[in-house]
């Protein structure tokens, strides 16, 4: 089955062009890196997707079903950009806690949930942080909370914004390995695939709105401009919550 579908998408802002007549589907269990400078149209290909901007063309489907009638998103993980995220006295347990909100009253967590957030914090190895300020934590630990939060509904799909920016290269490789266990449709909008380069099934490049490249990741990091193939027919960030401790 095809976790994402994306079937001739066009999409405009303010009436200019930003994605045009994109198609790929993405198939359950494979690792995509979505490459493309800025402004090559990544953010907003992945806001189309949430169903956060309004697409004039083409067809989106999420685990089988047409994005407007959508509803599963607990199976549905999101990592933003750290840089985007701004919490303040939170502790990093109720950040990780905060993902599990799709499907439980805010300001009550009951034991699975937090056996989940401890689970998920190991996966990262920062389980021993679990009481600790998110703030106090390094560029590159903060993204491995948020990682941790993306994962801790064991979703079927994780789509992370940019995970290694502004972090270092020891945290990019603890970021790897984290990522190597995941067993679900995994995709992530990158800059370059160095630290993913064992992880990633496949690449999708982007480039003024137009996608320039599907296929596997080569060797030597080159891509070119190969011919794409369209489908056979074929919210996320939430406020914290009241505090407590594990």
């Amino acid at each position: 089955m095809n976790t994402i579908t994306v079937d001739s998408l066009s999409l405009s802002l303010n009436g200019l062009p930003v994605l045009k007549e994109i198609s790929f589907a993405i198939e359950e269990g494979q690792a995509v890196g979505l490459l493309g400078s800025n402004g090559s149209g990544k953010t907003t290909l992945i806001k189309a997707i949430f169903g956060l901007r309004r697409f004039q063309r083409g067809r989106i489907e999420i685990l089988g079903k047409p994005l407007d009638s959508f509803r599963a998103w607990n199976q549905i993980g999101y990592v933003p950009q750290r840089a985007s995220v701004s919490l303040h006295a939170t502790t990093v347990a109720e950040v990780v806690a905060s993902g599990t909100l799709a499907h439980r009253p805010i300001g009550w967590i009951g034991s699975r949930e937090r056996i989940r957030v401890m689970e998920s914090l190991e996966i990262v190895d920062l389980a021993n942080h679990a009481n600790e300020a998110y703030l106090h934590l390094s560029g590159g630990q903060q993204q491995r909370v948020l990682i941790a939060r993306g994962i801790v509904n064991r979703p079927a799909v994780i789509i992370m914004d940019e995970p290694f920016a502004g972090v270092d290269l020891t945290n990019q490789v603890k970021i790897a390995e984290s990522l190597r266990g995941f067993a679900g449709t995994m995709v992530v909008v990158l800059h370059e695939t160095m630290a993913l380069s064992e992880i990633l099934d496949r690449t999708l490049i982007l480039r003024e709105g137009r996608l320039i490249y599907d296929g596997p990741l080569t060797t030597d990091g080159h891509h070119g401009n190969h011919p794409t193939n369209p489908p056979e027919r074929t919210h996320l960030l939430t406020g914290m919550e009241q505090t407590w401790s594990f």
